[in-house]
């Protein structure tokens, strides 16, 4: 049984990079920028060392401000802290990767990523327009670059020191099987959508047979109701256990052997999302059992995540 220490101090070693990556991981996917920051704030005070960010999300340079204000009230080196942040889709021709990732360092105010993810493995038209559509408002995609153009480029990118370690976001086992078949410097990470309403135990179950670690986004289901929040398993054993039911969450996704994303907008949730301890066997096979399922973002369909909003 895991202890309460282990779950906030606990780091999985990257086979195919360099450094330990904090099981706990704050993400980032905040909207207003004035939150971005207070909250970035706030989850480095309540214990988070992961940070997980992405050019799409339009907010690398406030997350790269609260990160070195808070680093400096706390203490804090930049060892300290895992950066994980992502390349868009728009930047998947080979020639425009390491520009790509440059402008992250620059923004996120790092001279290195540990972490670099392609975003999805869909291309889309290149260029400044983040969300490229046709007349009919359909996505414009860039049929002439190949998922492994793209992780070529990715591969040169640790060869020169921008980062330490590259991984894949938002993709299936279908598509990462022969990814890592073909590449040089195999995928570190996956991160995908993963709770107890969508396991992905066929993906993390050949991620933990081939030196991956397993990411997993929106643990809590994304605060969507009815969700896994929601569940009445949860519910229960929440009260049975003097927990919290994002607590349970993350609890079973860190004790079947995943990291995880969660984004505490406030600096008491940032503190309980943080205060995680091992589950009872008992409790983790109940969670473990529950049959409903559900994905909520249907971004591994299109490259296009529904929970950032278009521009106009």
């Amino acid at each position: 049984m895991s202890t309460f220490e282990d779950f906030r101090l606990r780091t999985l070693p990257l086979a195919q990079g360099a450094g330990q990556m904090p099981a706990m991981g704050f993400g980032t996917l905040i909207a207003d920028p004035a939150i971005t920051v207070s909250a970035t704030r706030a989850a480095l005070q309540a214990g988070f060392r992961h940070f997980d960010c992405a050019e799409r999300y339009r907010n690398e340079r406030e997350v790269g401000e609260a990160l070195q204000a808070g680093m400096a009230s706390e203490g804090l080196s930049r060892g300290d802290i895992f950066v994980t942040t992502k390349l868009w889709n728009t930047n998947h021709q080979p020639d425009r990767v390491a520009a790509a990732c440059d402008a992250s360092c620059a923004r996120l105010q790092v001279d290195h990523i540990d972490l670099y993810l392609i975003h999805t493995p869909f291309a889309f038209q290149a260029g400044d327009e983040q969300d490229p559509r046709d007349a009919n408002g359909d996505v414009i995609y860039d049929e002439g670059v190949t998922l492994l153009d793209t992780w070529k480029a990715m591969e040169r990118l640790v060869d020169d020191g921008k980062c330490r370690a590259i991984g894949l976001s938002d993709i299936g086992l279908d598509e990462l099987r022969p990814l890592y078949e073909a590449a040089r410097i195999k995928p570190a990470v996956v991160q995908v959508e993963a709770h107890p309403y969508l396991p992905e135990r066929e993906l993390l179950e050949f991620c933990q047979g081939h030196g991956i670690v397993f990411l997993a986004f929106a643990p809590l289901g994304h605060g969507i109701k009815p969700g896994p929040l929601d569940d009445p398993v949860i519910a229960r054993l929440a009260t049975q256990l003097n927990r919290t039911p994002a607590q349970l969450l993350l609890a079973w996704a860190v004790q079947r052997g995943t990291a995880l994303l969660t984004t505490p907008k406030s600096e008491a949730r940032a503190r309980e999302n943080f205060n995680v301890s091992a589950l009872p066997d008992e409790a983790f096979a109940e969670i473990d059992g529950i049959q409903t399922r559900l994905r909520f973002n249907e971004v591994v369909k299109t490259g296009s995540p529904g929970f950032i909003p278009r521009r106009p």
